[in-house]
């Protein structure tokens, strides 16, 4: 049975039954959801996808993708890995339905066709891409704050007191906007927000690259550095380019679903994609291989520009994290709320309070003992983006269409499985040497 959104005061649904697998029990995922399902128009989540990618993270790309790399090897790897996650979540987008079953997220997914191994293997890895992807916007936040109050102050406060204003407004916005869904409301504030900043932030760069005439794109390090640095450089790509997400975002969508899912991430990547490499290409431009992991650091102009960037860039963060980190709110509500009764009944509302300030609270904690914005995004894209985007979909068609599908294709997907996996294993060890030397550079809690 599916609830009536319009209906029932709480966004909660079931998801649609499909016939069990001989000898199969079904104990993968929840029967129902506290969050909207099949309720979105395929342009609301485009729309959604948009703007969340050309979040605070795109200031940094500059310096994580393209330095490490240099021109040619950067332009080739942007290409390449933009084609290859498009096509690995277009080929996700098709499997949201199997056998007549729903399957609202990606553990559920993994575990019906797989089995309880690879649902808490795929849980681990998408909530550790949460976990990780939040502290990335929470760092983000505080350094957007902190460069504004340095136009105003010769000595601003430590970044750690940023980063706990920005916790603490990313705390009240999941409040505020409990779900994926109700995020709709905000999605026009959001596009003028992300454009807004965009343009000036594009005006800047263009203007400041054309007077740099000491910039340089030399790719600096021994030959082992710079190996390494090209895989964390590879990471970031896949970061700035995918969730492992796609089935807890696509469950938003009314159906046709899949058709619906496939319309929005054409858009993500057409305009989508178009923004962020564009800025990316543009600030290392401008800048060379010195360029700041925080692009309006470069920045040069009146004060009001760099202020009003920053701003933009903190506001419109607030709402396009909350993409990302409400996979982890739907599990959490779906387990502690009171199904039965409306989302902002008096016992609910203390419920939800509790679970955002428990989250929050903790992942704005490590984010001020960690403050190393880098290491956060390639430990993202190797360890746990690249099998959650590549490895598992081409898993999931082999399982599900293996029998029937031709041989070249089976080939294929079995290429991918082994060439990611590789992959992932690389990436991961070139970001833990990151992390290792970025700990012996930094303390705990550093003002960096």
């Amino acid at each position: 049975m599916e609830a009536d959104k319009r209906d029932v005061p709480f966004e909660a649904v079931c998801v649609e039954p499909g016939p069990v697998k001989e000898g199969q029990v079904r104990d993968y995922g929840l029967i129902s959801s506290a969050h909207t399902v099949d309720h979105d128009s395929w342009m609301q989540v485009g729309l959604l996808l948009v703007t969340s990618f050309n979040c605070g993270y795109i200031l940094s790309f500059s310096n994580l993708m393209l330095v490490p790399l240099g021109w040619t090897w950067g332009i080739m790897c942007l290409f390449v890995v933009g084609l290859f996650t498009a096509y690995a979540n277009w080929l996700l987008a098709g499997f949201h339905f199997i056998n007549g079953q729903r399957f609202i997220r990606y553990r559920d997914l993994m575990g019906f066709l797989f089995g309880k191994e690879l649902f808490y293997i795929t849980w681990v890895f998408q909530f550790s891409t949460i976990l990780l992807g939040n502290m990335g916007f929470i760092l983000l936040g505080g350094r957007a704050l902190k460069e504004i109050s340095s136009e105003f102050s010769n000595s601003p406060l430590r970044l750690q007191y940023f980063i706990i204003i920005t916790g603490a407004a990313f705390f009240l916005y999941s409040f505020a906007v409990p779900t994926m869904s109700a995020m709709r409301r905000w999605l026009g504030i959001s596009t003028i927000l992300t454009f807004t900043y965009i343009v000036i932030l594009l005006a800047v760069l263009v203007k400041d690259g054309k007077s740099n005439e000491n910039r340089d794109y030399k790719i600096r390090g021994s030959k082992v550095s710079k190996v390494f640095n090209g895989f964390g450089a590879v990471s970031a790509i896949i970061v700035c380019n995918t969730s492992g997400l796609l089935l807890e975002i696509q469950s938003t969508l009314r159906r046709p679903a899949v058709k619906s899912m496939r319309k929005a991430l054409c858009l993500q990547y057409s305009v989508g994609l178009g923004v962020y490499y564009g800025v990316s290409i543009v600030g290392y431009w401008a800048y060379g291989s010195t360029v700041s992991e925080y692009l309006p650091t470069e920045l040069s102009g009146p004060k009001w520009v760099k202020v009003s960037i920053n701003l933009a860039a903190f506001v419109q963060s607030i709402i396009s994290q909350h993409m990302f980190v409400a996979p982890i709110h739907e599990a959490l509500d779906t387990k502690f709320l009171k199904l039965d009764e409306g989302m902002h009944s008096r016992g609910n509302i203390k419920r939800l309070i509790s679970l955002r300030a428990f989250l929050f609270s903790g992942n704005t904690l490590v984010t001020a003992a960690f403050p190393f914005m880098g290491d956060f995004v390639n430990l993202l894209g190797s360890f746990t983006l690249i099998p959650l985007t590549f490895v598992f979909p081409s898993m999931i068609f082999l399982k599900v269409k293996g029998k029937t599908a031709r041989f070249e294709k089976k080939v294929w997907h079995c290429t991918n499985i082994v060439l990611f996996s590789i992959l992932a294993v690389v990436t991961t060890i070139s970001a833990v040497r990151l992390i290792a030397n970025n700990v012996k550079e930094y303390h705990f809690f550093a003002d960096t």
